[in-house]
């Protein structure tokens, strides 16, 4: 097994603008053969994917008014809640180092020192009892990948019901009618939990799987430097934050086993003059992507399917195939 040189970082702010700015910043900076386990928090948090529509996800007003902070991540994947009852962990390896299934082992190794029966299942998700306690997204950058997720361990599932507005047919692809039904916090399981205590089984757990002595970063001192300063400002732009407005000539959307998936399309003159696609789909490069293919292409179900077709003309995601499928059956000649 390759020998890696591990790091721990633990943030003490719990601004998402900013912890999100030390992601991106770590991910940036990581040198080879290395891991590195950032544990954070955000306070009173929307935080959506990065090919999600603000709007449609979120009750965004009611979150405002509530004096609640909406942020867009990079990776892929759908909304979360965050509050102080919430864990944060981030996963950041060279692309030698980075090894998904070995991160999973030491959450779930964690979770089971401190009592949690926990289980690694689904596309993303760690689960005790069949509700969903942990949920997992992925960036890829130059230097390296992330994994990050949340752990609810005393989270308040009524205001996350109360701001988290998921389309109706993810629920239904999930068999279940709500959000509440399919979520615990961890202290349902075990009710002496706190944060430190999952906090320092994972990092134990952590630097049992991958071994090395787990050298402090230093957060302060990062926020000092110029480049997570503009990535902080970056995360607090409302274009980043909210993108392009809504209000489409044509939109349209499907449920795929992969995830939820809409397109919005500007029409001139009966072909795209913009296009947007929002997805909680987990390869959110791969979605990002897509998009441009479609400007100007007349606004025809078949001829969209070859347009996307036409740009993978080796080697199809399944995405990309099954979309494409969508629209030639679907939309052929409804526009």
């Amino acid at each position: 097994m390759l020998k890696v040189k591990t790091f721990l970082a633990e943030s003490p702010f719990v601004d998402p603008r900013i912890n999100l700015a030390i992601e991106e910043h770590l991910l940036s900076h990581l040198s080879s053969h290395s891991v590195i386990l950032y544990l954070w928090q955000n306070e009173h948090t929307v935080v959506i994917g990065r090919n999600q529509n603000a709007w449609k996800e979120c009750r965004t007003s009611l979150l405002s008014e509530e004096k609640g902070t909406l942020v867009r991540r990079l990776s892929g994947g759908g909304a979360v809640y965050h509050d102080l009852g919430n864990l944060n962990f981030t996963f950041l390896a060279s692309h030698l180092s980075y090894d998904f299934i070995r991160h999973i082992k030491v959450l779930v190794a964690a979770f089971r020192s401190i009592g949690i029966p926990a289980s690694f299942s689904g596309r993303n998700d760690i689960f005790v009892e069949n509700r969903k306690v942990s949920g997992n997204a992925f960036y890829q950058g130059k230097a390296g990948r992330y994994h990050h997720g949340t752990i609810l361990i005393d989270v308040d599932i009524d205001r996350m019901v109360r701001y988290l507005q998921p389309p109706a047919a993810k629920l239904k692809a999930k068999g279940i009618d709500s959000v509440k039904s399919r979520v615990a916090n961890l202290k349902e399981f075990n009710t002496s939990l706190s944060i430190d205590v999952v906090k320092k089984a994972i990092k134990a757990s952590f630097l049992e799987e991958y071994g090395g002595e787990g050298e402090n970063i230093s957060l302060s001192d990062i926020m000092k430097k110029e480049e997570v300063k503009t990535l902080y400002k970056k995360y607090s732009n409302p274009s980043w934050i909210y993108g392009l407005s809504p209000d489409f000539d044509v939109e349209i959307e499907n449920r795929f086993d992969w995830g939820h998936v809409a397109l919005g399309f500007h029409v001139r003159e009966g072909s795209v003059s913009q296009c947007h696609i929002y997805s909680d789909a987990m390869d959110g490069d791969l979605i990002a992507s897509l998009a441009p293919f479609l400007k100007g292409v007349p606004l025809q179900g078949d001829v969209l399917a070859k347009a996307l077709r036409r740009n993978f003309p080796e080697s199809m995601p399944q995405e990309v195939q099954e979309m494409a499928c969508w629209l030639e059956k679907d939309w052929a000649h409804m526009f």
